[in-house]
């Protein structure tokens, strides 16, 4: 088994329980990996073959666009989207920081990892 990571996809967004920040809006940091068969595409060096990450990009894109109080909401739509999209995809890893998070004090963000099951 192989696998693909997205490593710190950079995304402004309006998540959160506060109604500050669904008008005002973060940074996010996504990171997404997924396992699958890359060996055929090894092989063949063929497009086709593989799982293409720009589709995988436009996913977490997409799904971040869409408003969500909480990360774990967010975080789960991106798996289901992923798993539906490519069924070789055995198994996906995401997760989702939101970058100076108002919780309070000084922290540089808050992250939540979610996995398929």
């Amino acid at each position: 088994m192989s696998s693909i990571h997205l490593k710190d996809i950079r995304v402004y967004a309006n998540h959160g329980c506060l109604t500050e920040e669904e008008k005002i809006g973060s940074d996010y940091l996504v990171n997404l990996s997924v396992d699958c068969d890359l060996l055929r595409a090894a092989k063949t060096d063929m497009l086709v073959d593989t799982v293409d990450y720009v589709h995988l990009n436009s996913i977490v894109k997409e799904e971040m666009a869409i408003r969500a109080k909480l990360l774990e909401n967010v975080g789960q739509r991106i798996i289901n989207r992923v798993l539906k999209q490519f069924p070789e995809i055995t198994f996906v890893c995401v997760t989702v920081s939101k970058l100076n998070p108002p919780i309070g004090g000084d922290v540089e963000a808050v992250s939540v990892t979610m996995t398929s099951v």
